[in-house]
C-alpha cells in the first residue's frame, strides 16, 4: 500500500507574514516536500511541489516541524472521551504559552488515564487551516506525526538554518541547527555560540543517534566531534511517518463517513498484512461458484431427466398423443379427461363424487343440507346453525382426503387441495 509523506511547512511566526500567510494565492503557490513509499519502509520517490500536484498514493501521512510542536510531560487525568480534552486543558492551562482555546492538544498513543504520558501541543487554527487546504487540493491526509518526539535512546538531527553569520562568528555555527529528542522532551536550537553546548548533556549519551542534512553533515561533524549519519529530507519524513504518534485527535480528529468510511475501509484491506485474507477469500469465493455450477448442472440433468420420464409415461399411457409434447402433467391431465368422459365416468372435482365426499364427513346431528350451490370444482353448502365443534370435525375429516374447505358467513366451500400442501 504506497504511502505519501507530506512536510508542512513551518509556521510564520512574524507579524510580517501574516498576511501572506492568509493570501489564497500566497497558499498556493506553496511548495510541499514528500517523500513516497510503496510499503511505508522503501523510498520510491521523492521532490518538492504545490498541493495540487502531489503525487497520488493510499496512506497520506502530514509531517510536522519540530518548531511547530511543544511538548508536555503530565499525569493523563480519569475522564471520559468527550471531556478529555477539556480535562487537558485544565491541567496544562498554566503551562501553555498560548490562550488554550488556540491550542490543539494530543495524547502519547498508547497513553493510559491515571499514567504518566506526553502530550503534544500545536496551533489549533494554523494546523486546521493547512489540513483544510490539502484536502481542498484533494490531499486527504490520514495521519499527522511530528518530526521528533520524546524518545529513548536520544536522538539528534542537524540541518541548516537560514541566515547569514555576523563577521567574527564561527560560519559552520552560525548555519547549523540541532533538534534534540531525549527521553525528557524535544528541543531545537541555533548552534551559535555556546548554548547548543549548555543545553545538550555532557559527555552526550553513548547511545545517542546523530543524523544530519547532506548539506549540513560536514558542519555537523565538526561540531560534533565525529561524522553523523547523512540522512536526506526525504528520509527523515519517511523515517517520522513510522511513528505511532497521530495527532489527529479531538477536533481535528478524521470524519470517516459516507464514501470516505468505505475509502477507508477498502484501502485497510489492500494493506499487505491483508494479503493472505484477500487470498483466502478470492479462493473460497471460486471455490463457492465453481460449486454452485456443478450443483446447477446436476440439478438440470435431473430435471431433464425427469423431464424425459414423464414424456415417456405420457406417450406410453397415450399412445395416440401425436405432435411435441410441451407440458406433459397438462396434456397428461387433458388426455385423461378426455378418456374418462368418453367412458361416462365422473371425474373427482364433478358433483357426485362431491357430494360423497361432503356426505362421508357430515355430522350425524345435523339434518340434511338445506340448499347447496355447484361450480366446476367448487361445492358450497349451507352450514347455518353449526356449531365450531361440528366445524371443525368436517374439515378434519375430509383434509387427509385431499379437500380444502373454505368457511364463509355460515357456508363450506369444497375444492381440491392445491398440489404441494393442504388448506
Amino acid at each position: 500500500m504506497s504511502t505519501l509523506v507530506v512536510q508542512i511547512p513551518p509556521r510564520l511566526r512574524l507579524q510580517g507574514h501574516t498576511a501572506d500567510a492568509a493570501d489564497p494565492e500566497a497558499r498556493s503557490a506553496t511548495e510541499y516536500r514528500y517523500a513516497l513509499s510503496p510499503d511505508g519502509l522503501l523510498l520510491s520517490g521523492q521532490g518538492q511541489c504545490p498541493a495540487k500536484q502531489l503525487p497520488k498514493a493510499s496512506t497520506v501521512v502530514a509531517v510536522l516541524a519540530d518548531t511547530d510542536v511543544s511538548w508536555h510531560r503530565i499525569t493523563l487525568p480519569k475522564a471520559p472521551a468527550a471531556r478529555l480534552q477539556a480535562a487537558l486543558v485544565g491541567v496544562l492551562e498554566d503551562a501553555l504559552l498560548e490562550e488554550p482555546e488556540s491550542v490543539h492538544l494530543a495524547v502519547a498513543p498508547m497513553a493510559s488515564a491515571g499514567q504518566p504520558t506526553w502530550v503534544a501541543a500545536t496551533d489549533r487554527a494554523w494546523l486546521a487551516g493547512e489540513l483544510a487546504f490539502l484536502e481542498k487540493s484533494q490531499v486527504f491526509v490520514d495521519r499527522v506525526v511530528p518530526s521528533s518526539w520524546p524518545d529513548d535512546p536520544p536522538t539528534g538531527h542537524f540541518f541548516e538554518t537560514s541566515g547569514e553569520a555576523p563577521a567574527g562568528d564561527d560560519t559552520s555555527a552560525q548555519s547549523l541547527s540541532l533538534s534534540w529528542a531525549h527521553p525528557d522532551g524535544v528541543i531545537v536550537v541555533n548552534l551559535k555560540g555556546t548554548l547548543g553546548r549548555a543545553l545538550l548533556p555532557s559527555p552526550l549519551p553513548e547511545n545517542a543517534r546523530f543524523s544530519a542534512t547532506p548539506s549540513a553533515a560536514a558542519a555537523a561533524e565538526k561540531w560534533l566531534g565525529s561524522p553523523p549519519v547523512v540522512m536526506p529530507e526525504a528520509q527523515r519524513l519517511l523515517l517520522s511517518a513510522r511513528s505511532l504518534w497521530n495527532l489527529r485527535q479531538f477536533l481535528l480528529a478524521r470524519k470517516n463517513r459516507g464514501s470516505r468510511a468505505v475509502r477507508d475501509v477498502w484501502r485497510q484491506f489492500l494493506r499487505p498484512d491483508w494479503r493472505p485474507l484477500r487470498y483466502g477469500l478470492i479462493a473460497l469465493v471460486a471455490v463457492q461458484v465453481i460449486g454452485l455450477n456443478l450443483w446447477a448442472s446436476l440439478q438440470r440433468s435431473a430435471i431433464q431427466q425427469k423431464k424425459v420420464a414423464m414424456e415417456q409415461v405420457l406417450r406410453t399411457a397415450h399412445p395416440q398423443l401425436q405432435g411435441g409434447i410441451l407440458d406433459a402433467p397438462a396434456q397428461m391431465r387433458r388426455e385423461t379427461d378426455t378418456l374418462r368422459a368418453a367412458a361416462g365416468r365422473p371425474g373427482e372435482t364433478d358433483l357426485e363424487p362431491m357430494l360423497a365426499a361432503a356426505a362421508s364427513a357430515w355430522p350425524p346431528d345435523r339434518p340434511p343440507v338445506e340448499n347447496l350451490k355447484y361450480e366446476p370444482g367448487r361445492l358450497t353448502l349451507s352450514a347455518q346453525g353449526w356449531n365450531p365443534d361440528q366445524i371443525t370435525q368436517f374439515v378434519n375429516q375430509l383434509r387427509p382426503s385431499g379437500w380444502a374447505v373454505e368457511i364463509t358467513n355460515g357456508t363450506l366451500t369444497l375444492s381440491r387441495a392445491p398440489v404441494g400442501g393442504l388448506q
